[in-house]
């Protein structure tokens, strides 16, 4: 036997030892017998390592996979860390769960473990969109939350997203320490796979009925057509793409004044369902592709609008026909677009603050509309990390400052619209945008028209973003690693391509920031994810990043021009983009795999 071999018999017979569930440990036992090292090996040789607000990842055995000893082994970490926050252990955790495989079960494991810990727990008695759970800690005054969840990734994934007492995700240095609580508390304790002591345990709550009421009573501070909405016309259709979202979307809708008649459901998606069988992604950013089913029912019964959420509902995807029948997805920064004109619109005279006391948060890696916007009109905005935890945890402290905020979005189509909510919220959103639509219909505009009128006032903003799959982590940092030595020494960063100037360069990786007179980046850093953005002379800006929570390399561009027909900018920007990535990325020699479009 080898040394690698012996090593991975010992990380077996640790799994062994430690693992109670019948279903994982034949998956395990299985490979031993057939003398599998390899995998073995990629299953048990390294962790799933808390990252983005938790975790993600594939289900199945192993210690780098989700399954019941990593929840566990999670869930007691993060119970140690509760106990030790001054009262945490009172204020209690709320957990949430969407309708994936295991997701019920990984909730009531974390709930077992934290009331061993002596931690209340309220435990939702039902599935539920993220964002219900992102309310609920707020309204419940809790010390955190969990929400087990994996979105939109494939059905084979889940997920353990955690929030902290402000109602955002976590980020640093939460994030490190309560990882370093999972790391001294890996060994599964006997008592954290008892799920019998939940059965009429006093320190166990079902929050689900009030915070669901509550969510829905706190959202019409966001309605503002109430009446108009009574006697509209306009039929949406909706689809939650096989996830947790219609429940709560259709009485959020009933809530802003719409009759139900008006909202149609795609029959097939309706329900949850963990195996989402009519679609190849559950992610609505896909466009069209997952979109089908709404498109067919939105044609046979004459509506003009698709509203649609990804599985957990924290994500909004909008469609619109025109008078052909053509059907046109908007994108993310397109929305951004829209709902921020709309919150001008309706929501920046509804307060006594002065307009320097309002504010627009937009990620990193989308359109700079917002800044226009808020430049234009007397408002302020600000640029965050890429992610909502950043969006989320800033709204907060400038909550705390007397500052509001208005609106937040990325281009991932995340949409934050006030703050009674401080994370993305694709059912508020969804609601919003349908009152937008109704107004807009009514005075004989579309949402298109609208959209062309935005970027008239404003500029045009056009965007080209997209990605690659890379499946081996190891590529990946070749292939940034090259990007930061292109002119061949350490540092040395592309300085143009096709004659264009590279003018700036930021690396939010290793903290470098050509544009600063220090050299160095003023927003966040992390060396857990690359992220690389270039200015260009010709006004273009590019960012190359890795997701965090997906095998991906994506890119974001923007132009920004005035005066110029947008049919040509967006020639120009996607033939200049294309360039550059292909020479940064050199996907065919490293294997990469495009986004179908």
């Amino acid at each position: 036997m080898s040394n690698s071999e012996a090593d991975v018999k010992v990380l077996y017979d640790q799994w062994m030892e430690w693992d109670r569930n019948d279903v994982t440990r034949s998956s395990m036992a299985a490979l031993m017998r057939d003398g599998n090292s390899k995998e073995l090996t990629r299953l048990l040789g390294k962790r799933l390592v808390f990252g983005t607000a938790g975790l993600r990842g594939r289900m199945g055995p192993g210690f780098s996979q989700l399954n019941d000893i990593t929840i566990i082994q999670t869930a007691q970490g993060l119970a140690n860390h509760v106990v030790s926050c001054p009262g945490g252990a009172g204020k209690g955790v709320v957990i949430g769960y969407d309708a994936r495989h295991n997701s019920r079960r990984f909730a009531e494991l974390s709930a077992t473990v934290l009331i061993n810990a002596g931690v209340k727990v309220h435990l939702m008695s039902e599935t539920g969109p993220t964002p219900l759970l992102a309310y609920s800690v707020t309204r419940l005054a809790t010390q955190c939350g969990v929400m087990v969840t994996a979105s939109h990734n494939p059905k084979e994934d889940n997920g353990y997203k955690v929030y902290w007492e402000n109602g955002a995700q976590i980020i640093s240095p939460l994030d490190s320490e309560i990882s370093d609580s999972i790391e001294a508390n890996l060994v599964p304790l006997k008592s954290s796979w008892e799920t019998k002591i939940l059965e009429n345990n006093p320190l166990l709550f079902d929050p689900y009925k009030e915070m669901f009421d509550g969510y829905l009573l706190d959202l019409r501070r966001l309605n503002k057509h109430h009446e108009a909405n009574r006697s509209s016309r306009v039929l949406f259709v909706y689809t939650p793409v096989h996830g947790v979202g219609y429940q709560l979307f259709l009485r959020a809708f009933l809530e802003f004044g719409f009759p139900a008649s008006n909202l149609i459901g795609v029959p097939e998606q309706l329900l949850p369902d963990p195996e989402f069988p009519t679609v190849r992604f559950p992610n609505p950013e896909e466009g069209a592709e997952t979109l089908d089913l709404a498109i067919r029912t939105a044609d046979a019964n004459g509506s003009s609008v698709i509203l649609a959420n990804d599985p957990d509902a924290d994500r909004l995807a909008v469609a619109e026909a025109d008078r052909n029948r053509k059907w046109r997805v908007f994108t993310g920064n397109e929305l951004g677009a829209l709902i921020g004109w709309w919150c001008l619109r309706c929501y920046a005279t509804d307060s006594q603050s002065e307009a320097s006391n309002k504010y627009f948060l937009y990620s990193t890696v989308s359109s700079r509309i917002l800044r226009t916007m808020a430049e234009s009109e007397g408002f302020r905005s600000e640029e965050t990390l890429t992610g909502f935890k950043w969006m989320g945890n800033r709204a907060v402290a400038l909550g705390l400052e007397g500052r509001e905020t208005l609106f937040a979005f990325e281009e991932a189509i995340g949409f934050m619209v006030g703050t009674t909510v401080v994370d993305k919220d694709g059912v508020s959103a969804g609601v919003v945008v349908a009152e937008m639509v109704n107004h807009l219909y009514a005075t004989g505009t579309t949402v298109a028209q609208q959209l062309d009128a935005i970027y008239r006032q404003y500029g045009e903003h056009v965007s080209y973003n997209s990605y690659y799959l890379c499946y081996q982590s190891e590529v990946t940092d070749r292939i940034f690693r090259r990007v930061r030595n292109y002119s061949g020494t350490p540092g040395g960063y592309p300085s143009e391509f096709a004659g264009v100037r590279v003018s700036d360069v930021r690396d939010l990786t290793t903290g470098y920031d050509s544009s600063q007179p220090d050299g160095k980046a003023v927003l966040p850093v992390s060396n857990s994810s690359h992220m690389i953005t270039f200015s260009f002379s010709n006004g273009v800006v590019l960012t190359l990043r890795t997701s965090g929570t997906e095998p991906k390399i994506k890119f974001y561009s923007e132009m920004v021009t005035k005066d110029v027909a947008r049919e040509l900018v967006v020639g120009q920007l996607t033939e200049f983009v294309e360039l550059v990535v292909k020479d940064l990325l050199e996907p065919l020699k490293n294997n990469l795999i495009a986004q179908v479009k």
